[in-house]
């Protein structure tokens, strides 16, 4: 494996006891087994873990409510989920409780000096809480007047526009098909969603290359491929399951690319403990290169390749690119070539951080291939230029006919559960006519047309009066946005705000003047309504939809499904009357994708296709047909001006990033495994000679002062305190450090073009000695 950095001495923080190892060399194996048995022991207790883990990932199971990587189809091992898996688990199944007493005891003003990780760990919620204006304690509230407390509000506004409805990517299909029924009835599409913090650069830019905003690849695809390069993306600690169908990959004769500011322990070796050589043996190596690409420099390293890839044509024509597909199948290829000529080698360089050599070799290795495929996740789609980014590494697809074809296309890997379900359930503030329109046929009704707001501009809403009621299903949308302070003061100008969640988070803490917390069923709890047990249904990361059924007794009796939330609340919003049956549609789940197989492509005969053992395949014209509904009517290569974000004198590039212990905003523990980091979150990973030039020394600390250039010429600061430095093998100018403890250095301003996402990989800032 060629690339990499100086390695970790070890240090101790006595202070904090924070203690700082050499980083791992590689992913999952014994320990990850033990953390995992610990953390659900500790939850759970030893009974009930042994149960619920049985049960993870099953056909006749529960999805993980982790991310949203899928299951191999034909077949799934006993133990179907990782160490992370394993964690969201144990936090969901916990037998710790937060109840009406915990409320009394605790005013929110206390509350909110805690941690995010103390937060979580107190328990599941088990009342439906109310906070009212001028109250220092949250206490008891029946659903009834819960929902028609909202209902109240709702009805008060001058326009349905000055509400805003969020959602979480851990939603069910059945409950967001119901969640943008139900604003959509109420008259508004403001659904601010967690796509438009992580992937919504990747909808934005597949859509207008190939024509839909999904990944083409499946499973098998990724197994049978001749190349696989990985950027932007640490599956070792995101997606860890995704480690065991790259052994495989590798097992099969695949190259694997690792394009990463950071060396990743999962892009190192992979010990499978499911397999002797993961529990004895050294494991297996996963990246054959590792490319230490400098944070955002990655469009840079697509169009320099692309440029490679012409070159070696005009050398040997008919030899690399697929002439055929770019003539039957392409849009744009001229422009697209006359600008990849003009790209500078040289520039290139400056902007990755790379060899001329390094870039060689991986143009090499894509004309040696003939199944490629391209991974990332939001390594790409938090910079500026992501939209741009992920359209480049398209093109460099489509230069060889990398789409659909067995083997070979684009995957952005998603994160939580059900994200991309959500979104084709219709939670978007711009969903297309067509879906409008069968919507309204489907239920009598009038679908507002006007696009909404997304989760950026409803900040900005709320911040500027626009929109003064606020609900979020599931989540903690306090934690996961960006600018901290502005979305907090936002939210606090709200008239009413409600939480739909499974435990205590920061968001129930940041309230309008009027707050809810309404406790929900999680994916691991038992389900009955109209007398049966029901069951749910989850979109993975590559287009399968499959059930998922809980099974544990519920954390309390006063909890209820998200589903029978939105009826609900719709009930008393709408009375009993109306057009959409929502008291059929909580007693029987059938009913409701009944529903969806008439105004969802490719959900017809929905209940029945379901239950098949995997499920199925949503279809995806691209990857089954080669067909592109594009503009064009092909797939198109589209030209976009090379981007990079030079090192400002003294300055670094800080991204934003998960610990090991920790997804998204769900904090399992204080430690970071794989990076060596124990017993803290603030710490700021940097290059031994980045802290040296600064004038610290390891272990020092620092704020972090982010620069955010006005128009005006000048410079806006804003700073998060108190941090440890951690010397790592970082690039130079470079920096890491965990959010949502960065949050507040990110602008709200500062969005990808496009896409609106928030950069959360691209932050200048300077290292403030604390005084």
């Amino acid at each position: 494996m060629h690339g990499g950095g100086p390695g970790l001495d070890k240090y101790r923080f006595d202070e904090n006891d924070v203690v700082v190892t050499h980083e791992k060399s590689y992913a999952a194996g014994v320990p990850a087994v033990l953390v995992s048995l610990k953390r659900g022991v500790e939850q759970m207790g030893a009974v009930r873990t042994a149960r619920t883990l049985a049960r993870l990932n099953q056909r006749d199971g529960f999805d993980c409510p982790g991310c949203a990587w899928p299951e191999t189809p034909g077949h799934r091992k006993h133990a179907e989920f990782c160490e992370n898996g394993a964690k969201a688990v144990a936090e969901e199944a916990t037998t710790r409780r937060v109840g009406p007493e915990f409320f009394a005891a605790h005013p929110v003003s206390e509350l909110l000096d805690h941690t995010d990780y103390w937060l979580g760990q107190q328990g599941r919620l088990t009342h439906p809480m109310v906070l009212r204006p001028g109250s220092t304690h949250y206490e008891p509230i029946e659903w009834d007047a819960a929902f028609a407390l909202i209902a109240d509000e709702l009805r008060a506004l001058d326009t349905p526009d000055a509400a805003a409805f969020y959602t979480s990517g851990r939603t069910s299909n059945e409950a967001a098909f119901l969640y943008q029924l139900l604003i959509r009835c109420f008259g508004t599409n403001n659904m601010p969603d967690c796509s438009n913090m992580c992937h919504e650069s990747s909808g934005t830019a597949l859509q207008a290359s190939i024509g839909i905003g999904k990944g083409s690849v499946s499973v098998p695809d990724l197994e049978q491929a001749d190349l696989i390069l990985i950027a932007g993306q640490n599956p070792g600690t995101n997606h860890p399951r995704m480690l065991s169908v790259l052994e495989k990959a590798k097992a099969n004769g695949a190259k694997v690319i690792a394009i990463n500011p950071l060396p990743e322990a999962g892009l190192l070796r992979f010990k499978d403990p499911q397999k002797v050589h993961g529990v004895v043996g050294h494991g297996v190596a996963i990246a054959d290169d590792f490319l230490q690409i400098r944070v955002g420099g990655d469009q840079a390293l697509f169009q320099g390749l692309a440029k490679l890839l012409l070159e070696a044509e005009d050398r040997n024509p008919g030899t690399v690119l697929d002439r055929e597909f770019i003539d039957s199948h392409c849009a744009g290829f001229d422009d697209y070539a006359a600008h990849i000529r003009a790209v500078d080698l040289d520039t290139v360089i400056a902007a990755t951080g790379l060899t001329r050599a390094q870039l060689d070799a991986t143009a090499h290795a894509l004309i040696g291939s003939s199944k490629t495929v391209i991974c990332w996740a939001m390594g790409l789609t938090q910079q500026t230029h992501g939209v741009a980014t992920i359209q480049d590494a398209t093109n460099l697809l489509l230069l060889q006919g990398m789409i659909g074809k067995p083997g070979a296309g684009v995957c952005p890997v998603r994160g939580h559960s059900n994200v991309q379900g959500d979104r084709t359930m219709g939670i978007w503030e711009k969903m297309p006519d067509a879906f409008l329109d069968a919507l309204d046929a489907e239920f009598g009704i009038t679908s507002p047309r006007a696009h909404g707001y997304d989760a950026v501009d409803a900040i900005r809403a709320m911040r500027d009066g626009r929109v003064s009621v606020f609900m979020a299903m599931g989540g903690n949308f306090v934690a996961a946005t960006p600018d901290t302070a502005v979305t907090e003061a936002a939210l606090r100008n709200c008239s009413l705000t409600v939480q739909v969640s499974t435990k205590l988070n920061r968001s129930h803490l940041v309230t309008g003047r009027t707050a809810l917390i309404l406790p929900s069923l999680g994916r691991t709890d038992k389900d009955v309504a109209g007398g049966r047990k029901q069951v749910v249904s989850v979109e993975d990361s590559m287009s399968v939809v499959h059930l998922s059924r809980g099974s544990l007794t519920p954390a309390s009796e006063h909890l209820r499904s998200e589903v029978a939330v939105v009826c609900g609340l719709a009930t008393a919003l709408f009375g009993p009357e109306h057009s959409v049956p929502w008291a059929a549609f909580a007693a029987d789940y059938d009913r409701i994708r009944d529903s969806i197989s008439r105004v969802v492509p490719g959900f017809e005969n929905f209940n029945v296709r379901v239950r098949q053992p995997d499920g199925f395949v949503l279809p995806h014209p691209p990857r089954d047909e080669r067909r592109f509904a594009t503009a064009s009517g092909k797939a198109n290569f589209v030209v976009s001006e090379l981007y990079w974000l030079p090192v400002p004198e003294g300055r670094l590039i800080l991204q934003t990033m998960r610990s090991h212990d920790q997804y998204n905003t769900t904090i399992y523990g204080l430690d970071d495994r794989y990076r060596g980091v124990k017993g803290a979150r603030r710490v700021v990973f940097c290059h031994p000679d980045d802290i040296s030039a600064a004038g610290f020394a390891p272990g020092d600390r620092v704020d972090l002062v982010s620069e955010w250039p006005l128009p005006d010429g000048s410079v806006e600061e804003r700073r998060a305190e108190d941090f440890r430095l951690v010397p790592y093998p970082t690039p130079r100018g470079n920096a890491a450090a965990y959010y949502p403890e960065t949050n507040p250095l990110i602008p709200l301003d500062h969005v990808a073009r496009g896409s609106n996402t928030p950069v959360s990989k691209a932050v200048t800032i300077r290292l403030a000695r604390r005084t």
